[in-house]
């Protein structure tokens, strides 16, 4: 298909630093080292030609099926051909703080199952998302790539007698029966770099497998879809950056969101937009470590901006992310090709009321807050009574005018809401709860003279408009109105009466300042089962569920959106919203059932 992969046939690897994307066909299409938000050593996903890659596969026809080994990220590739079977490992691989090992390190290991297959790799390092030209020579025997202060190495082990050309160091070889290779690209960033031994790479990987089943089989759920939600889980735990406890709205920059299309955006920040629904899963998964870690975390990044939230901040807490263009050609042309957001400088009054519903989350939790969190939390309260006014560019980032959105609203009731409830239990100081209940008062009357429609029985998308919007669903989700309320049982009719199109729901229909259009938005079909649940239609969420859950990919992965008639993947991966929107979707429709 023009060169590239479909999206939906990539898997993914990571070792909580960063992630790399690997295609059925044993390419390693994406690789941003050091960390999961820095430039590429690997982006053929976004230009097949010179974008870079590792690939690693058969030299003669072959069928390729792939899972991930039971409780982990590391993934296991099976190619069948007509003279035999090879099994292929990948693997970041993680390590113990007490051995020397290289920075960062790709592990692949190649197993002959049976007969005799001829195998050819080639790795193809790219540095800064392809526009930097490395310097191939050999250390110690090894072909080593550099360029400024990165390194990389590629150390093979009965893979066949490594070769340098001028771009790229390949190989060949035969698997038979029985036989082991391995491959190991160990990298260094202003460092020395370290060329691991086999014996030490075959270590790691192995630690690496444990480490992750052992994480799993900490995991506490015990609900409906626990496969989907355990493969969730780990999906969501690949998106941790842990040096910091932020957690990635998704694991790449610019797939894109219609094929051809400039809807291209960089996804590789944390977004407020998600900390409740964060916070919600790693409670409800028993992770209690990440909770506390991204909790902290998000208290700590938006401390830099006080009182006003970002969109978004980057994975070290900081808050500036400028968009700019690369000069490639994008995902089967789908170009621009964008880093940084600009979506980062608008104002998004949803924002405020997520960060009050997680501050609420943790201390419902049992968590304490320091006296200086609690302080700002309070002040983020007296915020938004003074600016929830103002029209804003909504959840969905729109680039047209600002809107008084109606979601933006609801989420501005909540954050004086649980503002209230906190000061209630004396958690945070309550000096203005009298002016939070009067804004409160208000934005509801706002909210129900000018963001409902008695023509559609529904809220509506921003005031005084006819259009819908799939994020109103969040105001039954997060507690703006109970489940029985009239006006949200007609909104929650409405939306699936003019966005809902079998499984799939889409954002809206109106327009939002960027050219094209979109596919269906995943996390909105998940918001939409668990908001039936809610509304005790438990059986008909559960219907939606499982149609959802058959949409994953043959590992149970998840993009942002689905083409729906064709079932393609869409958009940036995997994305950690609809990951979350599932967890959160099974959790209400278990309790709804019990």
């Amino acid at each position: 298909m023009d060169g590239y992969a479909e999206l939906r046939d990539y898997a993914v690897i990571g070792d909580g630093r960063s992630v790399a994307l690997i295609a059925r066909d044993g390419s390693v299409d994406w690789l941003a080292w050091p960390d999961l938000d820095s430039p590429t050593l690997f982006a053929a996903v976004l230009d097949r030609a010179h974008g870079g890659r590792f690939l690693l596969r058969p030299r003669v026809p072959y069928t390729a099926a792939r899972r991930y080994l039971p409780g982990t990220n590391v993934l296991e590739t099976t190619f069948t051909t007509a003279g035999g079977t090879v099994r292929l490992t990948d693997a970041l691989s993680l390590h113990d703080a007490a051995s020397l090992a290289p920075g960062r390190e790709l592990v692949r290991r190649i197993e002959g199952l049976a007969g005799s297959v001829p195998m050819r790799w080639s790795v193809q390092p790219r540095f800064g998302y392809g526009a930097r030209t490395p310097h191939l020579a050999r250390r110690a025997g090894v072909p080593v790539a550099t360029c400024g202060p990165d390194a990389v190495g590629v150390c093979a082990w009965n893979a066949g007698q490594p070769q340098c050309t001028a771009d790229a160091i390949t190989g060949q070889f035969r698997t038979d029966t029985g036989t082991h290779a391995l491959i190991a690209v160990p990298y260094a960033h202003q460092e020395p770099l370290v060329l691991p031994t086999r014996a030490e790479c075959e270590a790691r990987l192995e630690h690496t497998t444990a480490t992750w089943r052992k994480w799993t089989q900490e995991r506490t759920y015990t609900g409906p879809w626990r496969e989907a939600v355990l493969r969730s889980a780990l999906a969501l735990k690949l998106l941790v950056f842990a040096p910091s406890g932020a957690v990635a709205a998704a694991a790449t920059c610019s797939l894109p969101e219609s094929i051809g299309g400039e809807r291209n955006w960089d996804y590789r920040f944390s977004w407020i937009r998600d900390s409740a629904f964060t916070l919600d899963a790693f409670l409800k998964l028993g992770c209690a470590p990440e909770a506390t870690g991204y909790f902290w975390w998000l208290m700590h990044a938006s401390q830099l901006t006080h009182p006003r939230l970002h969109v978004l901040y980057r994975l070290d807490g900081g808050a500036r992310a400028p968009e700019r263009a690369l000069p490639l050609p994008g995902y089967r042309g789908s170009a621009p090709v964008r880093v940084g957001n600009a979506a980062a400088d608008q104002l998004q009054l949803d924002t405020y009321g997520e960060m009050l519903q997680t501050a609420w989350l943790y201390t419902t939790a049992g968590h304490r807050l320091d006296a200086d969190i609690a302080r700002r939390l309070a002040e983020t309260a007296d915020f938004i009574c003074a600016i929830w006014q103002q029209p804003d560019a909504g959840i969905w980032e729109v680039r047209s005018d600002p809107e008084h959105f109606t979601q933006s609203k609801m989420m501005c009731w909540i954050t004086l809401d649980r503002a209230l409830d906190l000061a209630r239990q004396q958690l945070i100081p309550g000096r203005h709860a009298a002016r939070w209940r009067r804004e409160r008062l208000a934005i509801a009357d706002f909210v129900d003279d000018r963001c409902f429609s008695p023509r559609l029985n529904s809220y509506v998308r921003y005031a005084d408009s006819g259009d819908l919007d799939a994020s109103l669903l969040l105001g039954l989700l997060h507690g703006y109105r109970p489940p029985d309320d009239p006006r949200m049982r007609g909104t929650l009719a409405a939306i699936q009466q003019t966005l809902q199109d079998g499984p799939f729901v889409n954002r809206y229909l109106g327009s939002d300042g960027v050219p094209g259009s979109e596919g269906a938005f995943l996390a909105c079909s998940f918001w939409l089962a668990e908001a039936l649940a809610r509304c005790g239609r438990a059986d008909e969420a559960g219907r939606l569920m499982d149609q959802l859950v058959a949409l994953a990919s043959d590992v149970g992965l998840y993009s942002e959106e689905i083409e729906p008639a064709t079932g393609t993947f869409l958009g940036n991966l995997p994305q950690g919203l609809s990951h979350l929107a599932l967890i959160s979707a099974a959790c209400a429709i278990g309790q709804a059932t019990r």
